[in-house]
């Protein structure tokens, strides 16, 4: 892909994740209204799309629950605000290994494996215009913590999501799974026009640094949209970044919890950083409808 800066931008908030940060911050929504109700902030903000995992109300741990997912979709569609809605579909891939010296039987308290069926049960059931599908496994962050998504789960998920007419966002943590996304198209298990996410500064997968960002970016298709964030202490640079590149930006609660050293963010504030960022670039920022249009998504 040539190296050339996008000027229509959308900007994408991912909300809550899956991470152990409620403890870090009260501003991490954990029930489905606190979620439903930091998206509509984030949108009104100037986020076009809005990524939602879900949590346990009582423990604030990630879940799978699918009347949970239903209580954040119908609670975003019936707000006066617009925006375009991606649900998770990356829980149900998470295994962890007992010891070193004995990996198995594995860590029941941290494994969640399902079957791809069950995996995209909740977009079968809410049908939101996008859902993720993270291509590829990785050793990610933790000592035993395996993120686990194999050739063929790849493959049925995909079928299914694509079958289902949600647009898949593919989430891409090394080029590899950049790799593996390009076979995903060529066998038309994902539609034209492919969406990917760039994740960037996710240990142990690809790194933020602007060599290894570029690496990534040169292997996306011409004609693919792309999006890019890092997590951490990088975030708050990776909008500037990701349009100098060519690309669609990701902030929000998931990937960053601060707006600045010390200053605990709202996704709404996140937002409206990275909305100034893009604007102060000369770039204009894309709502929602004009998103829909040009990535062809359904709305429900």
């Amino acid at each position: 892909m040539p190296l050339s800066m996008n000027r229509e931008v959308f900007i994408t908030c991912a909300v809550t994740g899956a991470g152990d940060t409620v403890g870090r911050s009260s501003h991490v929504p954990v029930t489905p209204q606190q979620i439903a109700e930091s998206a509509i902030d984030a949108a009104k903000a100037g986020a076009a799309v809005v990524h939602c995992h879900v949590r346990d109300p009582e423990t604030g741990a990630a879940s799978r629950r699918r009347d949970l997912f239903r209580e954040v979709t119908d609670r975003i569609r019936s707000a006066e605000v617009d925006v375009v809605l991606n649900l998770t579909a990356g829980m149900g891939g998470d295994l962890v290994f007992g010891s070193v010296e004995a990996p198995f039987p594995v860590n029941a308290a941290g494994t969640d494996m399902a079957g791809a069926t069950e995996r995209v049960a909740h977009v079968a059931e809410c049908l939101p215009e996008i859902c993720t599908l993270d291509c590829g496994t990785m050793n990610f962050n933790l000592g035993d913590y395996v993120m686990t998504n194999t050739p063929s789960m790849l493959r049925a998920m995909a079928r299914q999501m694509t079958a289902l007419g949600v647009r898949p966002e593919i989430e891409a943590f090394d080029t590899g799974h950049l790799w593996f996304a390009k076979q995903l198209a060529e066998e038309g298990l994902i539609e034209n026009p492919v969406l990917i996410q760039l994740c960037m500064g996710i240990p142990w997968g690809a790194p933020d640094d602007l060599n290894t960002f570029m690496a990534m970016v040169n292997n996306v298709p011409a004609n693919w949209t792309f999006s890019a964030f890092s997590i951490g202490r990088n975030a708050l640079a990776y909008p500037a970044a990701a349009v100098l590149a060519g690309g669609n930006v990701r902030v929000g609660l998931e990937d960053n919890l601060y707006a600045g050293k010390g200053q605990l963010a709202t996704n709404a504030q996140l937002v409206e950083k990275a909305a100034t960022v893009v604007t102060n670039m000369g770039a204009r920022i894309l709502g929602p409808q004009e998103v829909r249009e040009k990535l062809k998504l359904v709305k429900r």
